[in-house]
């Protein structure tokens, strides 16, 4: 990986540099995964909620062997409870949806949420202080849950990218994956949803870091064709309310002539 830059003079020369090497557009396009189902994460994020919507939502996401669950902290370990054992991951959203929480706060967030047995964390970055140039407080901030929550638990930085302009959701991407996030996820779904051209614009970005982040597409996915769609920009992940219904949706003869299926093999 680049060397850490110290200050956000420095953050700012070395994405700059960067982005002189970002591609014109994209040479290929990333093959669809072989398994739709185990792309989705089945989300539950509204508040407030019942505490049997989220019993629900684990048996479906255990029915349709989901990738995972995505769910707040105060769901957490009534999520693991269900899924125990199981192939399908807890994730916990951290300083959602605004993002501006103090690092302390989410690194406590953090915590708590792989004690009640989350395996994956959905952190949203202070992409407030990144539209300022404030590269370092970011870097910090996803280090910092980084460090409280290390491998094998998984980190996905929230980056926002509706909220963003082009040349800062690069930023966004480099700061994030240079913290050592294993993915970098478009969108809380609080401000818009995610777009193709924000996936394949992370994409570039986190391949000039010289990193292996992975993309999480998420945010008003609500249909089988959103769903191809952002799995053909790039997409590893996708988060989603809708699971179930795009699972009905699709047709898997036609998938399959698309080079995928949702069986499980």
């Amino acid at each position: 990986m680049s060397e850490i830059p110290a200050t956000n003079a420095e953050w700012a020369d070395k994405i700059d540099n960067m982005k002189k090497q970002l591609p014109r557009r994209s040479l290929t396009q990333p093959p669809i995964p072989t398994q739709i189902h185990r792309t989705i994460e089945h989300t539950l994020l509204t508040t407030p909620i019942d505490a049997s919507q989220i019993d629900t939502l684990c048996k479906e996401a255990l029915e349709y062997d989901f990738a995972g669950v995505c769910v707040r902290l105060e769901h957490v370990a009534r999520a693991a409870g269900h899924l125990k054992g199981s192939n399908t991951a807890v994730a916990c959203v951290v300083g959602f949806p605004e993002g501006t929480h103090e690092t302390s706060e989410k690194v406590r967030e953090a915590k708590e949420a792989v004690q009640q047995g989350a395996t994956e964390l959905d952190m949203v970055i202070r992409y407030t202080l990144l539209k300022e140039g404030r590269y370092k407080e970011v870097f910090d901030d996803v280090l910092a849950v980084r460090h409280a929550a290390p491998t094998p638990i998984v980190l996905k930085a929230i980056l926002e990218a509706s909220e963003l302009e082009e040349n800062q959701l690069i930023d966004a991407t480099i700061v994030s994956c240079m913290a050592g996030a294993d993915y970098i996820k478009t969108s809380t779904g609080w401000n818009g949803g995610a777009r193709t051209e924000h996936l394949k614009l992370m994409n570039f970005a986190a391949q000039m870091c010289g990193c292996t982040c992975l993309i999480k597409a998420s945010g008003g996915i609500r249909s089988a064709e959103d769903l191809l769609r952002m799995l053909k920009a790039g997409a590893n992940r996708i988060g989603t309310s809708s699971g179930v219904k795009i699972m009905k949706e699709i047709d898997e003869g036609e998938v399959l002539e698309q080079g995928c299926g949702h069986a499980v093999a």
